[in-house]
């Protein structure tokens, strides 16, 4: 019977950590001698803020691929600043940063998504200059490796040919968390732009030569006349781009992406808000 009672305390006090538990083992941003060297480069001697009460950056701990490994900013619901600008940083990929983000003001309270490349285990950081004039960060450590140099999803000839092919979806927010309180009953959008963004370091598997870095450098998404997002970007962003993010409807008819590459390519396509591809 003891041994009964001290089995049953001890499987007891582990449920009860198991939250503790959980918490801890979250993958938050490692200290670490790369960033240092680069803070310089992506921001100048600017100040950073702990970014914790804006704002979090999700990302899975061990990603499934290295070249598409999803990273989430979402901000705090409680935040009455706007985010204005972001850049995400990879600490230790080749080009470490990802892309500079600017925010137009339906984006509101920001919640947007995309894809990178991570090609070694690194800190991957967001650094938002908010409507205060200060820069904050927050960030995950991700285990992933070789996503900058793995060969892409498509042959290489079935990819520059499909390039600049779009598609974007509407998810309404009639949905039955959207109408919980404190909920975010905004309605989401995903662009997505066909393009094989070869980053220079993947190799051509039938001549085993490194195939030239070829990639959408510049987007922009807009409502109507009204900048919802713009992007300068580097070679991290996922093949075939993809972003989803919320956003405040106006009274605009209908949706523009424009996308250039680094070939000079320019992609551009309108859609209606009833579109769910094209």
């Amino acid at each position: 019977m003891a041994f009964r009672t001290a089995v049953f305390g001890a499987l007891m006090s582990v449920c009860l950590a198991a939250p503790a538990l959980a918490e801890e083992i979250r993958n938050p941003l490692k200290p670490g001698e790369t960033w240092p060297s680069l803070k310089f480069d992506v921001v100048g001697d600017r100040e950073i803020k702990d970014g914790s009460a804006l704002f979090t950056l999700e990302a899975p701990y061990r990603a499934h691929d290295a070249a598409i490994v999803p990273v989430e900013i979402t901000q705090n619901a409680d935040s009455d600043l706007t985010i204005e600008k972001l850049f995400i940083v990879v600490d230790e990929n080749p080009v470490p940063v990802v892309g500079e983000f600017e925010f137009g003001p339906s984006m509101g309270q920001l919640d947007f998504e995309t894809r990178v490349r991570v090609d070694l285990y690194s800190n991957i950081r967001a650094i938002a200059e908010a409507s205060d004039g200060n820069l904050y960060m927050a960030g995950r450590f991700v285990k992933a490796s070789g996503g900058c140099s793995a060969p892409a999803l498509k042959d290489m000839e079935s990819s520059i040919a499909q390039a600049g092919k779009m598609k974007m979806r509407f998810f309404g927010a009639d949905t039955v968390e959207a109408v919980l309180p404190g909920a975010d009953a905004r309605p989401e959008a995903q662009v997505m732009v066909r393009h094989p963004n070869f980053s220079g370091m993947q190799m051509n598997q039938v001549t085993q030569l490194f195939i030239p870095a070829f990639f959408v450098d510049t987007m922009e998404v807009k409502q109507g006349d009204e900048m919802l997002f713009r992007m300068t970007a580097g070679i991290s962003i996922s093949e075939d781009p993809v972003f989803r993010f919320k956003y405040t409807p106006t009274d605009a008819e209908g949706f523009s992406v424009k996308a250039v590459d680094t070939d000079g390519n320019v992609y551009e396509k309108d859609f209606a808000a009833t579109d769910t591809a094209s």
